[in-house]
């Protein structure tokens, strides 16, 4: 079995990097047990009932491989981001009802943004496959993409880059990680001009290690509006990773036991699907999700033990419940309830986590 994408995707040709992205063996797990629906699970003030059912579509007609990513629009609806060619992008409303699908062009299809600008929304895509970045209409029709970095003079081909995530700054500059890759993040304006770069493997002491992954970013808002700062997953290092929006390491928000995705923040918290780092990558049941307050304290871990400080540091976390199988990432509506998308998970449908 592969143990790390990263290193797996590195090694393999663009030919390789499609074909295995596009299927991710399905047969490896079983669909999730309707047993679990109405479970409560959490810690605190953040308790949810477990709705397994939620985003279940005929697979002959809406199929899903690997349920990366989500985000909810303007208008309240719910969009998922699969590396199914069929209906790459499938868009519900929030009782988990088929609205819209499109897309037939991301066999790697892995990072999912929506970005307001004046008013009009757009998605920006991440494709592992294609080693590029897409920004679309919300219907799906190609705004601007983004090739590998060239410019930058740091890769010797475009099979060494590997896009995971985007996350769009107030004034229009792009930010993209490149996670499974040589784990750069690039910075273009909002025409696509490359500006800066910083990161990469072994760059800087207290920075980023041989071994840091910049699998998600997101801009956090919530200490000064005025002056945002770059929350970065740092997968392998189970944390999170601060930085200025120029790229000055800052501090970090460490999680042990936590592989962590994207960082999702809403309203003074900050939400991320996990994955248990004992065993990330095996067959059975793996993940939960963890949330943590505008102090960088982790107040709940739903699927996951109850969060304990010892001297000012978190005690290792635990899967407890099985309810996520390879949990990718959250989405949070304005209901305040929370949506998984599962990859490497028998190509199961989004879970919904119903606020209680």
């Amino acid at each position: 079995m592969v143990k790390d994408r990263r290193d797996f995707l590195g090694k393999g040709s663009k030919a390789v990097a499609a074909s295995v992205l596009a299927s991710q063996l399905p047969f490896f797990i079983k669909s999730s047990s309707p047993k679990l629906s109405n479970e409560i699970i959490g810690h605190g003030d953040f308790t949810y009932k477990v709705q397994m059912d939620w985003g279940n579509l005929d697979p002959t007609q809406t199929p899903v491989k690997d349920c990366h990513e989500m985000v909810q629009d303007a208008s309240g609806r719910i969009i998922l981001l699969t590396n199914e060619v069929k209906n790459n992008i499938i868009i519900y409303d929030k009782s988990g009802k088929l609205l819209k699908t499109w897309g037939h062009d991301y066999p790697g299809a892995h990072g999912l943004t929506i970005s307001d600008e004046g008013g009009e929304e757009f998605l920006f895509i991440t494709d592992l496959a294609t080693h590029k970045v897409y920004k679309t209409t919300l219907d799906g029709n190609l705004v601007m993409q983004l090739d590998y970095p060239v410019e930058s003079n740091l890769y010797l081909e475009e099979n060494q880059y590997f896009p995971t995530e985007t996350a769009i700054a107030p004034n229009g500059d792009i930010y993209v990680t490149d996670g499974y890759g040589l784990q750069y993040v690039f910075i273009y304006d909002a025409t696509g001009h490359l500006k800066d770069v910083f990161g990469g493997l072994g760059s800087a002491v207290n920075q980023f290690a041989a071994r840091w992954t910049a699998h998600g970013i997101c801009i956090d808002h919530r200490k000064d509006a005025h002056d945002p700062t770059l929350l970065i997953a740092d997968r392998n290092g189970n944390r999170f990773k601060r930085f200025t929006m120029g790229g000055k390491y800052m501090s970090e928000i460490a999680i042990p036991g936590a592989y962590v995705s994207r960082p999702v923040i809403h309203k003074n918290h900050l939400y991320t699907a996990v994955l248990n780092s004992e065993h990330p990558w095996s067959v059975s049941d793996s993940g939960f999700v963890s949330i943590i307050d505008e102090n960088d304290q982790v107040v709940s871990n739903p699927a996951a033990n109850a969060p304990i400080y010892e001297d000012g540091k978190l005690n290792r976390l635990h899967q407890t419940t099985k309810v996520f199988r390879h949990p990718h990432d959250v989405c949070i509506d304005d209901d305040e309830n929370i949506y998984v998308a599962q990859w490497n998970s028998g190509k199961t449908y989004p879970i919904k986590l119903i606020r209680v």
